[in-house]
């Protein structure tokens, strides 16, 4: 505890002069400084710890300035002499108080004034040792008083022990309340935890503006039933809702609200004790704060000694009004009470609701093993032996017990919520057991069967093809969800239930739901939803999701809505895969009409080609046709010439020569004809067939076995996979025989000609390679080969179509040409054809 002089001096001392430390030196009065120790759970005072001792209280305590320590540690007498309940409610009320006793202990047989103040977290105590002074026949008188004072004190704290050791061992929460507006005067620490408050949010405050959430449920009218006629309230299973553990909670409540009179006989307010059936309640916290009013009326004292005796009385027939009133409470509990003595554990009170859950068996004075014999089998004697031997009390929470029935004789099954809490004497040794229970069968078999149904519900609702929830009260509490409706949301199970929606999922708090639902609850109607978008946070930053669903209320026995069913289900890939297909339906739309235009202009060019194909093929008709006579006749007059030419003209000089060069150029001019002929034939498609493959590659190799042999070449030929194909044959035998040739023509003279064909067939494809070890071609002489009379080496005759016309063949029928070639290696042909 830090120097109590260390703060600022009152206010008018100087802070540095030291008068404050000076007057307390020479002060003849002891002054000592306190703090108060509160109990482990905060709730009440139970001693008070020494900060600073004035000189007087030194020497006349025989301690330091700061001894440390307690008033428990150091004076224990102080509890019993009162000093200490002065002291208490000096601090707890702020008001001064004052006290004359007569101290016998440490030594000391002196009287006292003692005075007492609060002074922020402090308590400032001044006392005079009266025995300074003469002693005169009036002390006498006062000792004497007090003699009869302690005795009567004794008498009473005796009486008040007994009743103490009940309330604070009974499982009940107490409070009492005063005046119209039940201010709470008293309210034990049990009550203000299930309360989810203080007591300093409690004490001196109205009942319903301390407790805002019970405010409407029927309470105000019980309480002010009682406050009228005088009648207690005695009350099963009432609902409640408490703010607490962070969060409303509903619970039920057994409890009875009693008279509180006036010394007039006038109704002053009400006393409730209570006890919560939702969680079976720890009973020795339910009674602790009854001591605290106990304490307050019996500690109260007059300073004048005559009065000591009408005090001490008044005290004793406050216990006892105080007993007949503990004794009323616990007739009129809600709850099977009894009280067993000794180790046999003999019945020594039994209250009605006990008598009536043993069939009235019960006989005070009578062990319980004999009057209740079938307990005995069950464990229950074993328990009380151990609760009795052990002196620790024992809970029991929905345990089962099989009692005769009065009929049949034959055992019942029942419920109990129970505690066995040991009743010990002055020197905590137990005497005796108290026993308080609370048949809760009608609760556990109900649970039960609503376990069974929700189990049952819950197996359907798992496998429905559809999300679903329910919505309880008007806070919309989650009450029963399915997997499908998790995966919905996003949380999980154990975050969904028994929360509020909208606290689990405050997104959507914003985006109209609490609207649709208030709706609901507010109409009785159903709300549909279509499409409805949404945002959850389990989508991506600016991803909405789309949702069908159906609001449906939900309504008791009595038509009331009770809440909210949601059947729902997420449509968002359907929405966003007709907004795909609508823009995608705009962009083809755009692109038709693009299309409808460049279809129009090409069916005008297609219209123009055709026409000059046409004009084409016939051009190059006429002309073949046209000029194949001029040519035959050309050639003619060549022979008719040779014929009529003299031997000696015919064979001298250059005519020979021009003769030849003439009729070369005749046989070239029919060739490219010929030539010209087949290309305008070129355009005609030709049907395909089933080909086998080996016997049109021999054929054609039969066809240039001449020049096979005049080349001395080498034909490699590997068709294995591939047999039947289905293409056109004379387009594939023209392409065969044009490569052959080519690759036999165009060898290398430095070497011998080596050419293998190879076929393959894949899926839908024929694919054949012609590989040469010739002449090659340059990157140059490669993008000219395939151009209409282009010819690329001289030195072989030929017309320089064939390989344009292999091309146009192969494009005509589908497929695709290419080659590879390095000069004076070789060529590699290609072709990809579809079969």
């Amino acid at each position: 505890m830090p120097d109590s002089f260390s703060a600022a001096p009152p206010a008018g001392l100087p802070a540095s002069d030291g008068l404050l430390r000076t007057v307390l030196d020479v002060s003849l009065s002891a002054i000592t400084l306190l703090h108060p120790i509160y109990a482990a759970d905060g709730g009440e005072i139970v001693d008070f710890g020494l900060d600073y001792l004035s000189p007087a209280a030194q020497r006349l305590m025989g301690l330091s300035e700061q001894p440390g320590g307690s008033l428990r540690t150091r004076f224990p007498d102080t509890f019993a002499n009162g000093v200490f309940g002065m002291y208490r409610q000096a601090f707890e009320t702020k008001e001064p108080g004052q006290l004359t006793l007569h101290y016998q202990a440490d030594g000391l047989d002196n009287f006292f004034q003692v005075a007492a103040r609060r002074h922020g977290a402090q308590l400032v105590v001044s006392f005079l040792d009266a025995a300074e002074g003469p002693r005169t026949a009036m002390e006498d008188i006062l000792r004497e008083s007090q003699a009869r004072e302690r005795d009567a004190r004794a008498e009473a704290e005796r009486q008040r022990g007994e009743l103490e050791r009940v309330f604070e061992q009974a499982p009940l929460a107490i409070a009492v309340y005063r005046g119209p507006d039940y201010v709470i005067e008293l309210a034990n620490s049990t009550v203000a935890r299930l309360w989810g408050r203080t007591r300093a949010q409690l004490m001196g405050k109205g009942l319903f503006e301390a407790l805002p959430e019970v405010a409407g449920m029927g309470y105000e009218e019980l309480l002010d039933g009682v406050m009228a006629t005088g009648v207690p309230h005695v009350a099963h299973a009432m609902e409640a809702q408490h703010d607490r553990n962070g969060q409303r909670e509903t619970v039920y409540w057994d409890f009875v609200y009693v008279p509180m009179y006036e010394a007039d006989g006038s109704i002053y307010g009400a006393m409730v004790v209570a006890t919560e059936v939702t969680e079976q309640v720890r009973a020795r916290q339910q009674m602790q704060r009854l001591n605290e009013e106990l304490e307050l009326r019996v500690t109260a004292r007059s300073a004048e000694a005559r009065a000591a005796q009408h005090e001490a009385e008044e005290q004793r027939e406050q216990a006892r009004m105080q007993q007949a009133l503990l004794g009323q409470i616990l007739g009129q509990v809600p709850a099977a009470i009894a009280t067993l003595h000794g180790p046999r554990h003999r019945f020594s009170f039994i209250n009605e609701r006990y008598q009536a859950l043993v069939d009235g068996r019960a006989q005070l004075g009578q062990p319980v093993a004999e009057v209740l014999p079938e307990v005995v089998a069950q464990g229950f004697t074993d328990l009380l032996d151990g609760v009795y031997a052990t002196g620790q009390p024992h809970i029991g929470l929905e345990t089962p017990l099989d009692l005769l029935h009065p009929a049949t004789r034959q055992p019942e099954r029942r419920y109990l919520d129970f505690m066995y809490q040991p009743l010990a004497d002055g020197k905590a040794q137990a005497q005796g057991i108290l026993v308080f229970a609370h048949d809760v069968t009608d609760k556990v078999l109900a649970r039960q069967e609503r376990e069974a149904r929700q189990a049952e519900l819950q197996r359907i609702f798992e496998q429905a093809p559809v999300a679903i929830f329910v919505l309880r009260g008007p806070t919309y509490i989650v009450d029963v969800v399915n997997s499908a409706m998790s995966e919905l949301l996003g949380p999980s199970l154990a975050e969904l239930l028994d929360r509020p929606y909208f606290e689990v999922m405050p997104e959507l708090a914003s985006q109209g739901f609490p609207e649709f639902l208030a709706e609901v609850w507010r109409t009785g109607r159903p709300y549909r939803a279509l499409e409805q978008p949404a945002r959850l946070r389990r989508h991506q930053p600016h991803e909405t999701g789309y949702f069908t669903f159906v609001y449906q209320p939900m309504r008791d026995a009595r038509g009331r809505i009770t809440g909210v069913m949601c059947v729902a289900v997420d449509v968002t890939e359907q929405v966003r895969a007709r907004q795909q297909v609508q823009d995608l339906n705009e962009e083809l739309a755009a692109i038709n009409a693009g299309v409808k235009a460049t279809n129009e202009e090409l069916q005008d060019t297609n219209t123009r080609l055709t026409r000059t194909n046409a004009d084409l093929d016939t051009f190059v008709y006429t002309a073949s046709h046209d000029l194949k006579a001029p040519i035959a006749n050309i050639e003619g007059l060549l022979l008719a010439l040779r014929y009529d030419l003299p031997p000696a003209v015919l064979h001298g000089g250059l005519v020979p020569r021009l003769l030849d060069m003439m009729q070369g150029s005749v046989t070239r001019f029919q060739q490219t004809i010929g030539h010209l002929t087949n290309i305008s034939q070129l355009q005609r498609a030709e049907a395909t067939e089933t080909v086998d493959l080996p016997d049109l590659i021999g054929g054609v190799q039969l066809d240039l076995n001449p020049l096979i042999e005049a080349a001395a070449a080498t034909l490699t030929v590997d068709v294995a996979d591939c047999h039947t194909v289905r293409v056109a044959p004379k387009t594939l035998r023209s392409v065969v025989y044009n490569l052959l040739s080519n690759a036999l023509k165009y060898r290398a003279p430095d070497r011998p000609a080596q050419v293998a064909l190879r076929a393959r067939c894949t899926p839908g494809q024929l694919v054949l390679e012609v590989q040469d070890n010739g002449l090659g071609l340059s990157e140059v002489q490669q993008g000219q080969l395939f151009g209409m009379f282009r010819r690329l080496h001289t030195h072989v005759e030929g017309s320089g179509v064939g390989l344009f016309m292999v091309k146009r063949l192969i494009e005509n029928a589908g497929g695709t040409i290419e080659v590879q070639s390095v000069p004076d290696v070789g060529s590699t042909f290609r072709v990809v054809l579809p079969a």
